[in-house]
């Protein structure tokens, strides 16, 4: 184990061009851990941060990759042992865009996007993950939740019910792959000054009474950055939490409590 609490190879994030993947993605290269960068179109920001990552003084590689392609995952997964020896980490910060809509607006395509994004491409991402893992002697899957697991926020339903099924995902790998030295992790996402939600407000789907409404239930009065979510998946990925699985570590700024 190295000084950073980390076998030699990388992470994986899958979603790292994303707001709050590209802070995940840089935490670990700051804790001196490679980082494999999976993305599907934004190929100029994934750059972007593997150049950010190298500046850490780490190795990066770049990876596109439409997680509901099964084969594509396999194959990013062989691609970052490729490139870094070894895979011991990945981290599930893909998702598709989703607009707020009750259940009752809600189509049938947009589920059916969400489940196969959030829930379908966890799957695979694991499915690939899993024969490696077990063969280098165990690891580490986290993947990013939401704190609206806890108290369901109106109209983010898109986002809140697909990820429920990855906590329960979550739960099983941890029960099931312990054996192997495998843990499985989620952080409970809160609001984040990334990602979907800034442009959702520049969209007008947040109004001022919603942000109002909604920093009346955090105990911390603002707005969460990306590194703080990026932070708690070092850790939880980390030696550090060497005997923690099947647990979720809510970063909300106490939304709901």
């Amino acid at each position: 184990m190295s000084k950073s609490g980390f076998p030699d190879g990388a992470t994986l994030v899958f979603g790292g061009s994303g707001g709050i993947g590209q802070g995940v993605a840089l935490e670990f290269a700051r804790a001196g851990v490679p980082v494999a960068v999976g993305y599907r179109s934004k190929a100029d920001v994934a750059q972007r941060v593997a150049d950010q990552i190298r500046e850490e003084g780490v190795n990066a590689s770049t990876h596109q990759v439409d997680v509901t392609d099964a084969a594509q995952v396999k194959a990013t997964l062989v691609a970052a042992i490729e490139a870094h020896g070894r895979v011991h980490t990945i981290v599930w910060a893909a998702g598709p865009f989703v607009n707020q809509l009750h259940i009752s607006e809600m189509s049938r395509d947009d589920w059916r996007r969400a489940i196969d994004v959030e829930v379908m491409g966890f799957f695979n991402a694991a499915k690939a993950a899993l024969p490696h893992l077990r063969a280098s002697g165990g690891g580490s899957f986290v993947t990013l939740g939401s704190a609206g697991h806890l108290r369901w926020p109106d109209r983010d339903g898109l986002s809140v019910a697909p990820k429920a099924t990855n906590e329960s995902l979550v739960k099983g790998l941890a029960r099931e792959e312990g054996r192997h030295n495998i843990r499985a992790n989620s952080i409970l996402v809160g609001v984040i000054e990334a990602g979907m939600f800034p442009q959702l407000l520049e969209q007008g789907q947040f109004n001022q009474k919603w942000i109002d409404e909604t920093m009346t239930m955090l105990a911390l009065k603002r707005w969460g950055k990306p590194e703080e979510i990026g932070r708690a998946a070092v850790f939880l990925a980390s030696d550090n939490a060497a005997y923690i699985t099947g647990q979720q570590l809510n970063v909300s700024g106490g939304y709901g409590i």
